[in-house]
């Protein structure tokens, strides 16, 4: 016992994280990874499952979210508005409680909600918590009130702000980056999510709005988890009608599925409209049902013959779609994500409902039954083929390591955690990845041609392909993707890192394509289990005299020119003054990068031209926004700046009610085209709109008549930091020789080293699925035999292109 410390440990070590500090200090324990995005847009899902369950309580019809420029994000519902009165306990109001009190709600009296998806009173003061800046605003009685909280803690109690016809609650917030890693929201992500839960929800209209690229949808649909199947199945060949299943009781359960000629199992389960990824007892009920019932059909009916092989629930499952959604008063989850259901009834009722109703379906469609079980029998058929096609591959030793002379170039090390393949294109491009790799642990495959598209094939075309016979020798670990993943052995495989590395034109995007769609059918526990990666090399080389460096991109390229601006630059504030010291040039330099990056990103909504005049114009805040004559005067000198842009700018004021402010209208007339731009509360309550108050502070009054920047020989006059900042970075971009790479033809072996392959600078994108049904559905559009579907893929989705990637 001597070796013990001798550090006390007492009851003063014990620490109490109150209020929301526990939220703070564990953040992945309530929301999820913080880094990947995942937890970022579980953000917004807890602010719509609670709109949700105002809906299922009836008093909700109509619920949006809105993604702003600002990277702020505003759920609006339409039901009763939280409670504004004064709680008891607390002694505050009943909505300051809930957003800042874990464990506060109304989800647990029964009488407020019987079924709902928040369960532990968590959700709104979570969300509260991880924001730098959450405005609440609820329409009650006719009355609006709003209340701002600025990392957690309110800015001022609740209070009453204007008058309305409406009701409902908003909810706008933006996102700690102290927090997350990312703060950019996904449309795409949040479109899919509102679309499902329009799906769940028959008649419930979602509208969701992206700001940033004018982008909108509106989802309401009446079919309910009929079209949801329908949708999800619009690129495939159905056996079938979708079945419908529907049983209202104390546990209700509705299901809905249909069978098509794909070789994918598609099924997604919900509780309370909350999807459990993970599944749960509602998913284990579905599955034992499905098997159970479809065996005893296929021996009733005789279908079975000697020699046949045994069906299994993976069997069954083969082609099918299917959603599957309870309704529990009290469910049970395994974490606040919510992701797996763990209440024991849901697997039961499951089963009861199936039992009763898909039997009933199979007895009066007899024709449809056979499809549907002849499916079953044909996909274990299928599986022993493929495993008998293994067998014989295996004995003609063409799965053997030591059959790859001249292609394999293999590494010395043999622990596969420390060894790394790189797959690329060509024998070219092999030979310089062979002469630059480390030869310790880096072993290169060359792929000549393309590999054949395993979504057109099954498993014994497939393996005739000479390509995909070299990788899968070259792993090791054989493949298999079903649920029980036989024919794959992960202790067999002899990299930890495939590193697919081609070139950036549409050959290499193809060829990865391909590599990416055969990992995904037949070899999906390698993205599962984090071993595939995507080779990233640099976009740009720049240099400047004799000395040359690599940037991975955009955002590598601007800070490069911001570094090369302000170096040995002087600024004077005036012509009599000495220069400003290099700490603070550097600092506001630095500010004004973050801020300009931010402007940029907003600047379809709230032009760049207008709002970089806001650095050098007077503050603006709650106080002198509500004073007309000042927000005249503002206007008024917002108005001689924008004399010096291009067109004509008219600045009106206009009061808005709902917060009792003023603000500004720009009105544009430009080469015959009127624009009008509306700087909003969105924007001024924003906290990019914070930054540049802190900047202005900081610059204000720091230039007087006379000041100039000088560096090297050349020198201009300023009249504020803006000036100069955009003088020094406009003289660096015209004194950088810049090359943009497309391919990795283009580098030698050294240069390969350098950017692309050395573990100490290389950038490496890690495959992963986040959501499997939506990769399916896109693997099946664009590698599938629907032409059609393709077509439209790519008429949907070719603006979205950035032409300075395109390659042509």
């Amino acid at each position: 016992m001597s070796d013990i410390s001798s550090e006390s440990y007492n009851e003063s070590d014990i620490k109490i994280l109150k209020g929301l500090e526990a939220v703070k200090k564990r953040p992945g324990m309530y929301i999820g990874d913080t880094e990947d995005g995942s937890g970022l847009h579980h953000m917004v899902q807890e602010l719509v499952d609670n709109a949700i369950d105002e809906a299922l309580a009836g008093y909700c019809s109509e619920i949006s979210v809105v993604i702003h420029a600002t990277n702020g994000v505003t759920v609006t519902d339409n039901g009763r508005g939280i409670p504004v009165g004064i709680h008891e306990e607390a002694g505050v109001s009943a909505a300051e409680v809930i957003m800042t009190t874990l464990h506060a709600g109304g989800k647990f009296d029964s009488s407020s909600y019987k079924v709902s998806g928040g369960l532990h009173g968590v959700g709104l003061s979570v969300v509260n918590a991880l924001s730098s800046y959450f405005r609440l605003t609820i329409r009650r009685d006719g009355k609006v009130y709003e209340q701002i909280y600025r990392n957690g803690v309110p800015h001022a109690p609740l209070a009453e702000v204007g008058q309305t016809e409406s009701r409902g609650t908003t909810c706008y917030f933006e996102p700690a980056t102290s927090v997350f890693k990312t703060v950019e929201f996904s449309y795409e992500q949040l479109s899919t999510k509102l679309r499902e839960l329009a799906f769940l929800n028959s008649g419930l209209c979602l509208k969701i709005v992206d700001e940033r690229k004018d982008t909108s949808e509106t989802y309401q649909f009446e079919g309910g988890l009929v079209s949801y199947v329908k949708l999800l199945n619009r690129n495939k060949s159905s056996l079938h009608d979708v079945i419908h299943i529907l049983d209202p009781a104390d546990i209700g359960v509705e299901i809905a599925m249909q069978w098509t000629e794909s070789y994918v199992e598609n099924v997604r389960v919900y509780c309370n409209n909350i999807r459990q990824p993970d599944g749960g007892t509602h998913l284990g009920g579905f599955r034992a049902a499905l098997t159970r019932i479809l065996n005893s059909y296929i021996e009733q009916e005789g279908l079975t013959s000697k020699g046949n092989v045994p069906t299994t629930g993976d069997d069954a499952r083969e082609g099918l779609t299917a959603i599957v959604s309870v309704k529990l008063p009290d469910p049970k989850f395994s974490s606040q994500t919510k992701e797996k259901l763990v209440s024991s009834e849901a697997g039961p009722a499951v089963q009861t409902a199936m039992t009763e109703q898909f039997k009933t379906y199979l007895q009066e469609h007899p024709n449809e039954a056979k499809r549907i079980a002849q499916r079953m029998i044909d996909a274990a058929r299928a599986r022993e083929a493929a495993r008998k096609a293994r067998e014989i591959t295996r004995r003609k030793g063409l799965l053997d390591i030591s059959g790859l002379p001249g292609k394999l170039a293999d590494c010395q090390e043999r622990d596969p955690a420390f060894s790394e393949l790189y797959l690329v294109e060509g024998d070219s491009a092999g030979g310089s990845a062979k002469q630059g790799r480390d030869r310790k642990t880096q072993a290169v495959l060359p792929l000549r041609g393309k590999i054949i598209n395993v979504e057109k094939s099954r498993v014994d075309k497939m393996l005739s392909n000479k390509e995909i016979i070299t990788l899968i020798t070259a792993l090791g670990c054989g493949f298999g993707a079903g649920s029980n993943g036989e024919g794959f052995d992960a202790e067999k495989l002899r990299y930890h890192r495939i590193i697919i590395m081609t070139d950036a034109d549409i050959d290499g995007s193809h060829i990865r394509t391909l590599l990416l769609t055969f990992f995904y059918r037949h070899m999906p526990q390698l993205i599962d289990r984090g071993h595939v990666y995507i080779a990233l090399p640099p976009l740009y080389k720049v240099g400047q005299g004799r000395s040359e460096q690599y940037l991975k991109d955009d955002d590598e390229l601007n800070l490069y020119y911001l570094r090369t601006a302000f170096d040995g630059v002087l600024i004077f504030p005036s012509s009599e003054s000495p220069p400003l010291g290099e700490g603070p040039i550097t600092q506001l330099a630095q500010n004004y990068f973050d801020v300009y990056k931010r402007l940029d990103a907003m600047n379809r909504v709230y032009p760049k031209f207008v709002t970089k005049k806001l650095f050098d114009l007077p503050i603006l805040d709650a106080d002198n926004m509500g004073d007309r004559e000042f927000m005249e005067d503002w206007g008024q000198q917002l108005e001689t700046m924008l004399a010096t842009e291009e067109g004509k700018h008219r600045v009106e004021i206009v009061f808005e009610p709902e917060h009792s402010s003023y603000i500004p209208i720009i009105h544009q007339t430009s080469r015959g085209a009127q624009t009008k731009i509306e700087l909003d509360m969105n924007f001024f309550e924003s906290g990019i709109y914070d930054s540049i108050r802190e900047i202005a502070k900081k610059t204000k009054g720091l230039f007087d008549n006379g000041a100039y920047v000088k560096q090297d020989k050349s020198e201009t006059q300023i009249g504020t930091f803006g000036e100069a900042y955009d003088w020094l970075l406009e003289k660096a971009r015209n004194g950088v020789r810049l090359q943009r790479y497309k391919g990795l033809g283009e580098m030698n072996p050294e240069q390969l080293w350098d950017t692309t392959m050395d573990p100490n600078v290389r950038r490496m994108s890690k495959v992963s699925v986040d959501d499997a049904n939506t990769a399916d559905e896109l693997f099946s559009t664009l590698m599938g035999v629907d032409v059609e579907a393709r077509k439209e893929f790519i008429q949907e989705n070719a603006l979205s292109i950035s032409l300075a990637n395109l390659d042509v």
